[in-house]
């Protein structure tokens, strides 16, 4: 379950606690590691696709909201009988020169469109990466965190977010459970849809939180109807703070063949959305999200260990606030190499080092007044 933000009625107000937060966590980071080095790369080559065409493919459950042509285009009710509405949102990247994440993206419209491959165009072998959110998110923000993933990421193809309804409160988690199940079949089709389309490559998914439960049974009934091509077509499979069951992803994870070898978990021990969530639940087991590493690798998954790595409250987000988690993904889709970017190098399969403590103080000299405070021999 995400960090809090604000409720649908106050967002026109302001902008997200989370996305505020999200841009002084990742100021923060990179300035705790890399001085004040920019996030933006130094070169052309480091650029996200989405950036010189800041658009976002759509696909989602959600019933459309005057007709999906304005705001907020798609809200939290369910479409009738699980129907799929396809769209394409134009963007508004962040201005200014986006100098450590400063600025926020922005959605400018929203045009639905009859079917995927008018969307996808005649381009080919172009690479998609899609982002399925998580518990509480509506339309605008889903979308707005595949761009600002995609971006983060730097992804040289196109960007789809499969947006599930989500009422976008904290307190209706069972809802929003029921509705990221109940659109399982929708996401199935999508993916089959890419893949046999002739203008794209590979698909990667990152999937965060309730999100990832909806991936991984959409991926087994992907497997199961197109087997072995299924694995040859899909790129990385990334689960970020997967809000599952143990138990039901260790019986998940042989159903779905080679595609388990292409999955890169990203926990935290210290999630405590997720320790809410097996409350809430009632499981005996762990979340998959706050899993302990070793009992993942088991099971053959790559693990990113991001434990003490939060800045917040809950330490739910940190595929999108932090800049070691984020690098991890680009490495998992085969991004640009880390060198280029400022920020450190972490390897899947690697635990996260620990948060850089402050510096001690320097120590008197001889000579020297003692430091304000320091009590005088």
């Amino acid at each position: 379950m995400p960090a809090d933000r604000s409720t649908p009625d106050s967002h026109s107000r302001h902008l997200s606690r989370r996305s505020a937060l999200r841009g002084l966590m990742s100021a923060a980071s990179a300035l705790a590691v890399a001085g004040c080095a920019t996030m933006a790369g130094t070169g052309p080559e480091t650029t996200a696709a989405i950036i010189s065409q800041p658009t976002v493919l759509v696909a989602t459950t959600r019933k459309p909201v005057n007709g999906g042509h304005s705001k907020p285009w798609f809200g939290p009710d369910r479409a009738r009988g699980g129907a799929v509405t396809v769209a394409l949102a134009k963007l508004r990247p962040p201005g200014g020169g986006r100098f450590l994440g400063i600025g926020d993206w922005a959605i400018s419209s929203v045009e639905p469109t009859p079917q995927l491959a008018t969307l996808l165009g005649d381009a080919t072998n172009r690479d998609i990466l899609m982002y399925v959110h998580g518990y509480n998110q509506s339309f605008e923000q889903a979308v707005l965190d595949g761009a600002r993933l995609s971006d983060s990421v730097r992804f040289a193809g196109d960007t789809m977010v499969f947006s599930w309804p989500s009422r976008g409160s904290v307190f209706d988690y069972n809802f929003d459970r029921e509705s990221a199940m109940l659109s399982r079949d929708a996401l199935d089709q999508e993916i089959e849809d890419l893949l046999a389309s002739p203008a794209v490559g590979r698909v990667n998914i990152v999937a965060h939180s309730v999100g990832t439960g909806v991936t991984t049974e959409a991926l087994r009934v992907l497997y199961a109807k197109l087997g072995d091509y299924a694995a040859d077509r899909v790129g990385a499979i990334v689960l970020a703070s997967p809000d599952i069951d143990m138990d039901v992803f260790m019986a998940a994870i042989p159903r779905i063949g080679p595609l388990a070898g292409k999955i890169t978990v990203i926990t935290a021990t210290d999630d405590r959305a997720l320790a809410v969530s097996r409350m809430v639940n009632g499981s005996s087991t762990s979340r998959v999200g706050a899993a302990e590493k070793a009992q993942l690798e088991g099971l053959g998954i790559k693990v990113i260990d991001a434990s003490q790595q939060g800045w917040g409250v809950l330490n739910h987000d940190l595929f999108l606030s932090n800049a070691g988690v984020r690098q991890a993904i680009r490495d998992a889709i085969g991004g640009p190499p880390s060198h280029l970017f400022s920020m450190p190098s972490i390897q899947i399969g690697e635990s996260l080092p620990p948060p850089l403590a402050p510096a001690p103080p320097p120590a008197p000299t001889m000579g020297a007044a003692p430091a304000p405070g320091a009590a005088a021999n």
